[in-house]
């Protein structure tokens, strides 16, 4: 089995499942309770909010934990909206976004706030001139992706919170780090972040496992009402393994961070050059490191070349695991946003493919996937 599909969940690290074992089985006490037990379970929260808040260089008052990287967009968006809505009615954000923070945004806009829509360039980057044009008085929120899902492009966060903060330092600007958290140094303060948000199952942690950073003296107003945990950020009694298992797994992407991006960049260099040769196959996005490390749109042309039908090819007979886009817009199909963004042709914005590495993955694997579509593209443009 090979599995390029990285983007979309990875196995989880054998190190994340022990400590999870460990929470789960031994010192499962509430961290809420005051006794030995409840200590104990307080002290993997303290260790993993620690561990975070080093890789950010920042302080662990300023992590806070969630279930994922839809509840911790939701927080950001609605969070700071709700606290920023008497100085204004004005929100910006890209249209290559992942659903969690379009579609509240969209919620948003049927509420009543006024919403710009930023475009990009073929490559899926922005143009820092249309977000400087879009910054109004009224402007509270601005939510830009530091990596896109789908075809991997890198915007320039640092110019993009530049300019926001130039206009007006009350303007919140947030990003979804979620396909970069892992793949790339981040550090929130130099680059003008006041929120991002993190996934903990996209770095090899455990699904339901997340957590947002929020720039102290940045108030957002809690969406999970109960008991205060958090400090009063998202009540609900913590998921002690998963936040322990998240930990561990970012301690681990970080502490090989240079060799596994130089691994993963080595391994989408030889994909991209492989599949360049196949006629009818096309990169979508920049195929050199201006890109994510990880993350290689494909696009195929051909009468029976739709993405579920090569996805479904692509696993029956070779046993390799792609995707056919976000994994994250559930089982429905739908035409993916950000293909649309970058002005793919419209023959082939249903026949694009997704491959997305993870550090575990091999040279060898990446041959046999381009031999595989190497035999597989001409049997199906028939």
């Amino acid at each position: 089995m090979i599995y390029f599909d990285n983007s979309a969940t990875t196995r989880c690290s054998d190190a994340a499942v022990e400590i999870m074992k460990e929470c789960l089985q031994i010192n499962y006490g509430n961290p809420s309770s005051l006794h030995k037990m409840g200590y104990k379970g307080k002290d993997y929260l303290k260790e993993s909010r620690e561990a975070i808040a080093a890789i950010l260089k920042c302080q662990p008052k300023e992590i806070y934990f969630t279930s994922g990287g839809t509840e911790g967009n939701n927080l950001a968006i609605k969070g700071a909206v709700e606290a920023k809505k008497r100085l204004g009615n004005h929100i910006i954000t890209t249209k290559i976004e992942h659903a969690s923070v379009l579609n509240p945004i969209k919620a948003l806009e049927k509420d009543g706030f006024e919403v710009t829509y930023i475009g990009t360039d073929e490559n899926g980057i922005i143009d820092l001139n249309e977000l400087k044009e879009a910054i109004r008085k009224d402007t509270i929120f601005v939510s830009i992706m530091m990596v896109n899902n789908e075809i991997g492009s890198v915007q320039p966060i640092k110019e993009a919170a530049k300019l926001v903060k130039q206009a007006n330092p009350e303007i919140i600007f947030h990003t979804d780090c979620i396909q970069a958290f892992g793949k790339m140094a981040i550090i929130p303060k130099k680059l003008d972040i006041d929120i991002l948000t993190v996934s903990g199952h996209k770095i090899h942690g455990p699904k339901g496992s997340g957590f947002i950073y929020i720039k102290d003296k940045v108030r957002l107003v809690p969406q999970i009402l109960g008991g205060g945990h958090e400090s009063g950020m998202r009540s609900g009694t913590e998921n002690v393994p998963a936040i322990a298992g998240l930990g561990v797994a970012a301690k681990e992407a970080y502490e090989n961070l240079d060799l596994n991006r130089s691994h993963m960049y080595a391994m989408r260099a030889r994909l991209i050059d492989g599949l360049k040769k196949i006629d009818g196959v096309t990169i979508n996005g920049c195929e050199d490191e201006n890109s994510a490390p990880h993350i290689v749109s494909v696009s195929i042309m051909g009468n029976r070349t739709k993405a579920q039908v090569m996805l479904n090819a692509l696993q029956d007979s070779y046993d390799i695991y792609v995707s056919a886009g976000s994994a994250c817009s559930s089982n429905k199909p739908a035409i993916s946003e950000t293909l649309k963004a970058i002005g793919l042709k419209k023959d082939l914005l249903e026949r694009t493919i997704r491959f997305s590495f993870c550090p575990e993955n091999t040279f060898d694997e990446v041959d046999s996937a381009i031999a595989a579509l190497t035999e597989l593209v001409p049997m199906m443009v028939l």
